[in-house]
Parts: C-alpha cells; structure tokens; sequence
C-alpha cells in the first residue's frame, strides 16, 4: 500500500509566500566561509592580547626639580626675613638732648689755642700801652686804668664771640648729623621693608613652582593609577571591537508554522485557504480536520490506493 501524507499547511521550502512561513522566532548567522579561518585566528589572537598582564611603567612620571631649583629652595627657606624690623618710620625730633650728645666734644679743646693766643696779644697790647704812658708819666692814672680797662673788655668779647661762633657751628653741625642720620634710618628702613616684601614674594613664588612640581607629580602617578585600574574595562571593549564590522553575511531564520485553529481564529486565511484547510484537498490528498482526527485516534488519517 502506497501512503501519501502531506501537511496541512505550506513548509518554508515550498512556500511562495513569506506571508505563510509563520511567526518568526529567531535569526542565526554566521561568518562568510571565505574569512570564517581568518577571523577566528584574529579573534584568537585578540582575546590572548586582551589577557596578558598589564605592564606598568615604572620610570620616573614627571622631570621633578632641578639642582639649581632645590638650591634655590633650599636658600630661600633658610632666609631670615626681617618681619619684626619691617614697618613704617617715625622721625624723631632734634631737642637738646639729642644736640648735646652730637656736638663735637673737641671743641672746647680747638678753643683754648684761640683763647690762649687772643690773651698773650692782649698781654702784649697792655704792655706796650704801659710803655707808652710811661714815657708820657702817665703811668699808673685813670688814663692807663681806662686803657687797661677797654683791653680786658675786648678780650673778654672776642673770647665771648669765638666761643659763641664754634657753639654754633657745632650745633648747627650737631643738627645736620641729626638730618643726615634721619634720612639714613629712613632709607634703611625703606630697604628693610623692600628687602622683607621681595623675600616674601619670592618665598611665595618658589613655594608655588615647589607646589606646581608636587601636582605634577601627584597628577602622572593619579593618572598611572588609572590607567591601570581602567586597563580591564579597556581590555572588555576591546574584545567587543574585535566583532565590530564582521562580514555576518548567512543567516538562518527560524519560524514557528501555525496550525489550522490559529489560521482559523487569526482570520489570516482566505476563503479557498480555509475550506482547504479544514477538509482537504486535491486528489488523493489528506489534511484538514478528518486528517487531525485520524491523528487523534490512531487513525492513518490519509487517503491513498493498495
């Protein structure tokens, strides 16, 4: 007996209609036969690259300070800053106690030669005026005590003068040294503050470049750090890049065929589609629910000649 079965719908290898090949459920693909052998030795290798231990770089990140900068460093720390004798100047004023210390203490001493010579003269003056009223015989009246009296008297007064003038000179001296030592304390005080300022300044400069160095050096050994802590996650993309762009070209779908019931309540088929389906048809052709039936039961469910 001959048997000839055949389905109650269209199998996707005699379909004309991708409309009857059922719900898709899944697409496979595959590599091109052409680069399968070359691509899976690429992708061998990649994944063996992907694995090997991360090499760190252990040399020196950043160039760090010069010698001359350490020396300069160094030199600048170890410098005195005159910050207690920095400030504003006061000029102090020239009283007497301060004329008294400056006056030149010789002065007395460059003195007593004038003084000493003014009376030897008056001396001398007297005893020619004595010589003279004598020869006179006025020697020793009112006329030669007049003479001697008018002689003392201008001694006394060029004594007097020449003392007065050499104070003043020496007071007058006393306060320019005065003058001239303010100015010197206000210059020096002046330097003071400009040489305390610029020390600070440069302190600050340095400590700045000495700081830019140390954040260079802590940013490279940051940045080193995660590099390596990263160097995983790169490796993960990595891989993934390696099936970029693949030549998937065959592919294999796979669809779920429906059964009568579903063409049935899904309303997808036609009128000739439907009576096909549930009866049969064509000559010697089996299908449709007698079909189903007969496979229920154990029936051959197929029609056929012996």
């Amino acid at each position: 007996m001959n048997t000839t079965l055949e389905p109650p719908l269209k199998t996707p290898a005699t379909t004309d209609n991708p409309g009857d090949l059922g719900k898709q459920t899944g697409v496979e693909s595959a590599l091109s036969n052409w680069v399968g052998p070359y691509v899976t030795d690429m992708l061998g290798k990649g994944k063996a690259v992907s694995e090997l231990p991360y090499e760190a770089y252990t040399g020196q990140l950043t160039a760090g300070q010069s010698a001359p900068q350490t020396q300069a460093f160094q030199g600048v720390a170890n410098l005195t800053v005159p910050t207690q004798q920095m400030g504003a100047f006061t000029p102090q004023e020239f009283t007497s106690t301060e004329a008294a210390s400056r006056i030149n203490p010789f002065v007395q001493n460059a003195l007593n030669p004038q003084i000493a010579d003014m009376r030897r003269q008056a001396e001398i003056q007297r005893i020619e005026n004595a010589g003279r009223l004598g020869q006179a015989g006025a020697y020793g009246g009112g006329r030669q005590a007049v003479m001697e009296g008018e002689l003392s008297r201008g001694l006394l007064d060029r004594i007097a003068r020449t003392r007065g003038e050499a104070q003043l000179q020496a007071y007058n001296d006393a306060r320019q040294q005065f003058n001239t030592d303010q100015d010197r304390e206000r210059d020096a005080q002046g330097i003071t503050n400009t040489f305390g300022l610029a020390a600070l300044q440069q302190q600050a400069a340095l400590g700045q470049q000495q700081r830019d160095i140390e954040a260079q050096g802590i940013a490279a050994d940051r940045a080193q750090f995660e590099e390596e802590r990263y160097n995983p996650y790169k490796m993960v993309s990595y891989q993934q890049q390696l099936l970029s762009g693949l030549p998937l070209k065959a592919q294999n779908y796979t669809y779920a065929q429906p059964s009568a019931y579903n063409n049935i309540v899904g309303g997808s088929a036609s009128g000739a589609q439907l009576y096909s389906d549930l009866f049969g048809g064509g000559s010697g052709s089996g299908g449709g629910i007698m079909d189903l039936v007969g496979k229920v039961f154990g029936g051959s469910g197929t029609t056929g000649t012996s």
